[in-house]
């Protein structure tokens, strides 16, 4: 799997890697993958898409039709088929695969790791501990399974992403609404739900686990854990690296990540949810792709290891430079870091920002915009990324940051604040 040659991606000869799924994480992992050198292809349901604007060629379309996803792959012939969102006909995947192609990680990791009942019985199967849980597909089925875990307790859609679909539940008044919600907001499938039993940790983390080639066999190494905070049901609002956890935690993380993505298979990046207390680690979910809350490896790692980077190095079969850290392969981080999202605080077209110059004059401050050109109300448009040899001061900058920014529509063009304005928990 070692590679030695790759030639100019307009050569004819160019190494072909399509994405399918073009957002804000598919568009910094096709800017990773043009630096290196290959032919990028970007697909996604609606023009214009993020990963669209900077891929050599970007197709629009359905991608759970499988005539159009098939008739697509056969016209294009990619050397790496990446899946970047859940709405996708897996069978085709499962039947390219069988064909000869590369679908990373692979078609039944992907299977796996886009519906929450598969992925949390193969967590279980694995023997790390979860929360306790039950599913329901009614309304009644959903009180008892409430009633069962007690309250405050989670309640998700089976198929889902950015907490669209999931609701925290504080009492039986809370049931019905996160009912409905899951129904409706789902990107994916509310047709089952799982309820969870709330823990009580101390922070939740991602471990970003690589998956890649060494001599001709797979090496399982880590990203330093990432910590985050999250709101409106389950939905990323800032993280950091290096979160704060004891070493005893540490090397527990990198162990359950372990057991999960060896289970899951292939090569790659995968985000390994988990919840920390003290000494002790659950496991949560785990995607089988690069993960939102690691948006902030851009500038905590060293320019081109990114976890885009590491996803591109992974899936082409290139080398992850690692060091030793508690017994297991590392990528080091060059500077503690901390990334905040950007909400819209209305719905619109053509958004526009303001106050990035007065944001932007504080040291160890950037801003990525995701360049959608729709809004929707509290729909992710960027996040602001600061960096600080403390970490809790970069947390505190990317928060005062991002909370400058102002945004304006073509259909609304006052220019308005975030509309979330609580303090956060990591806030002095």
């Amino acid at each position: 799997m070692k590679r030695d040659i790759l030639f100019s991606p307009l050569s004819g000869k160019g190494t072909k890697i399509m994405l399918l799924g073009a957002g804000e994480l598919g568009r910094e992992f096709i800017i990773e993958a043009m630096r290196m050198g290959f032919y990028t292809i970007a697909v996604d349901r609606y023009e214009g898409a993020p990963g669209q604007q900077v891929a050599h060629i970007a197709y629009t379309g359905n991608m759970k039709d499988a005539g159009f996803l098939r008739s697509l792959i056969e016209k294009e012939k990619p050397d790496y088929i990446v899946p970047e969102i859940e709405a996708i006909n897996l069978d085709v995947l499962f039947n390219l695969e069988k064909e000869g192609f590369h679908v990373i990680p692979n078609a039944r990791a992907t299977h796996i790791a886009m519906h929450r009942e598969r992925v949390r019985e193969m967590i279980v199967k694995t023997g790390v501990p979860v929360s306790e849980y039950y599913y329901a597909t009614t309304l009644e089925e959903l009180k008892a399974a409430c009633k069962k875990t007690g309250y405050p307790c989670w309640v998700k859609a089976i198929q889902d992403s950015s907490g669209s679909g999931s609701s925290k539940v504080k009492g039986p008044q809370d049931i019905e609404p996160a009912f409905q919600k899951a129904k409706l907001d789902a990107r994916g499938s509310g047709d089952k739900l799982i309820v969870e039993k709330n823990i009580e940790f101390d922070l939740e983390v991602t471990e970003l686990v690589i998956r890649h080639y060494v001599n001709g066999k797979i090496q399982t190494s880590f990203c330093r854990p990432v910590g985050q905070y999250q709101t409106r049901g389950g939905d990323y609002h800032s993280s950091w690296q290096v979160a704060e956890i004891s070493e005893t935690a540490e090397k527990k993380v990198y162990e359950i990540a372990k057991k999960i993505t060896d289970e899951l298979g292939g090569v790659g990046v995968f985000g390994c949810e988990l919840f920390v207390k003290g000494d002790m680690v659950w496991a949560n979910e785990c995607s089988a792709r690069p993960h939102d809350t690691g948006l902030v490896t851009t500038v905590s790692q060293q320019l081109g290891f990114s976890e885009f980077g590491l996803h591109v190095r992974a899936v082409t079969g290139l080398p992850v430079p690692t060091v030793k850290r508690l017994g297991y392969n590392v990528v080091p981080i060059l500077t503690p870091a901390a990334s905040h999202v950007i909400l819209a605080p209305e719905a619109g077209y053509d958004p526009g920002f303001k106050n990035l110059a007065d944001l932007l004059d504080e040291p160890g401050v950037s801003v990525l915009l995701f360049c959608k050109n729709e809004a929707h109300i509290n729909r992710r448009m960027g996040v602001v990324l600061a960096t600080d040899p403390d970490v809790q001061k970069a947390k505190e900058k990317a928060e005062r940051a991002a909370h400058k920014i102002e945004m304006a529509t073509r259909e609304h063009p006052e220019w308005k604040p975030q509309e979330s304005r609580e303090k956060h928990i990591f806030t002095k």
